[in-house]
C-alpha cells in the first residue's frame, strides 16, 4: 500500500543558501582574504605526530577505535606493535625532524605521557607544542556517550597533560577525529582554543560553540600515513608521492590566492618502522629544500593566521 509522505518529514527549519546547521558559515576558499605567512612564505608546513597508548584490553565502549586491538587478550601482536612507535619510531622522527629543520607538534595521550615520562622529556626537549589527544585509544568521544564521562574525560586528560607537560594545550585531537554531540563544547569550556577533527577545509575556520568559537584546524585524513598504508594499503612510496603532490598543489594555489597550509599527521608505530622511515625522510627532504615553506607549529600558525583575520 502506497502512502504519502508527511509533509512534516521535508521541514527543517536552518535550510537556507549555505550550511543548514549553526557551526560555522559556509564560503569558498578561493573568496577569503589572501594571507601571508611569515618571512614572505607561501606554504605553512605544520608535522603532527600522534603519540598513543592502546590498552591491551580495551572496552571499546561506545565504540572501538580505529588502530585498536583486533585479536582475542592479550593482542600482543598488536599491542606491542603500537609499543614499538614509543619505544623506537619515535626516535627515528625526532632524528629527521632535526635533519631536515622540521618543527613537530605532538598529539600526545595524556595516560601514554604520564606512564612514559622518558618519552614525553625527550620530545619536550625536542621542541614543538603539545596538543590534547583525550586520556588513551580507548576513550573515544563519540555518539552515545555519557556527557559526564566525556567531561570528566576532557578535564583529567588536559589537567594531567598540561601539569606534566608544563604547556597551555591549546590546542585538541580526538583520538580516531570521533565527535560526540558535546566534544565541541566541553573542549572550549576547558580551555581548548582550536581542534583538528573536521577535515572539510585547507585553511582554519572558526567553529561556534556555546561557550564561544573553536578553531578548526584542517589535518586532512587523506595524505594521512596510517589511512593511506594502513587502511588503503598504498605503497610506502605512493603515499610519499601523495604528500608531495598535495604540497605542490597548495603552493600553486597559494601563489594566485594567498597562503596555504599543508598539514600531515603522521604515527612513529606505521613510519618508524625501518623499512618506512626513508618515504618519511623523502617527503621532509623535499618539502624542506622548497625556499617558499615555512615550517612551524599548529599554534603558531594559527596564531598568525588570526592576526591577518
Amino acid at each position: 500500500m502506497n502512502m504519502a509522505l508527511d509533509p512534516a518529514n521535508l521541514e527543517y527549519p536552518l535550510r537556507r543558501y549555505g550550511m543548514d546547521h549553526e557551526r560555522y558559515a559556509w564560503s569558498m576558499l578561493s573568496t577569503r582574504k589572501p594571507v601571508a605567512w611569515p618571512g614572505g612564505k607561501k606554504l605553512a608546513l605544520w608535522v603532527n605526530v600522534s603519540l598513543q597508548h592502546f590498552p591491551m584490553n580495551p572496552a571499546g565502549k561506545p565504540v572501538k577505535l580505529p588502530g585498536s586491538m583486533t585479536m582475542p587478550y592479550p593482542d600482543l601482536r598488536h599491542f606491542t606493535l603500537r609499543d614499538y612507535g614509543n619505544r623506537v619510531g619515535i626516535y627515528r622522527f625526532l632524528d629527521a625532524f632535526t635533519r631536515y629543520g622540521i618543527k613537530p607538534t605532538f598529539a600526545i595521550n595524556a595516560q601514554l605521557a604520564e606512564r612514559y615520562p622518558a618519552l614525553l622529556h625527550d620530545v619536550l626537549a625536542h621542541g614543538g607544542e603539545v596538543l590534547g589527544h583525550s586520556w588513551n585509544m580507548d576513550t573515544p568521544h563519540a555518539g552515545g556517550l555519557d556527557e559526564t564521562l566525556e567531561a570528566d574525560t576532557i578535564r583529567r586528560s588536559l589537567d594531567r597533560l598540561r601539569a606534566i607537560s608544563g604547556q597551555p594545550v591549546r590546542g585538541w585531537l580526538s583520538p580516531g577525529r570521533l565527535e560526540s554531540p558535546n566534544t565541541p563544547e566541553l573542549l572550549k569550556s576547558h580551555g581548548i582554543e582550536y581542534f583538528c577533527d573536521w577535515v572539510n577545509d585547507d585553511m582554519p575556520y572558526p567553529f561556534h560553540t556555546r561557550h564561544g568559537d573553536l578553531w578548526a584546524m584542517p589535518l586532512p585524513t587523506e595524505i594521512e600515513d596510517r589511512f593511506v598504508i594502513m587502511d588503503n594499503q598504498h605503497a610506502e612510496a605512493s603515499w610519499a608521492q601523495q604528500v608531495i603532490d598535495a604540497g605542490q598543489m597548495l603552493l600553486a594555489e597559494a601563489r594566485q590566492e594567498g597562503g596555504r597550509i599543508l598539514a600531515l599527521s603522521i604515527h612513529p608505530w606505521v613510519l618508524g618502522q625501518p623499512h618506512r622511515i626513508k618515504h618519511l625522510e623523502t617527503v621532509l627532504e623535499a618539502l624542506s629544500a622548497e625556499p617558499a615553506v615555512w615550517c612551524a607549529g599548529a599554534g603558531e600558525i594559527l596564531d598568525s593566521f588570526v592576526s591577518q583575520a
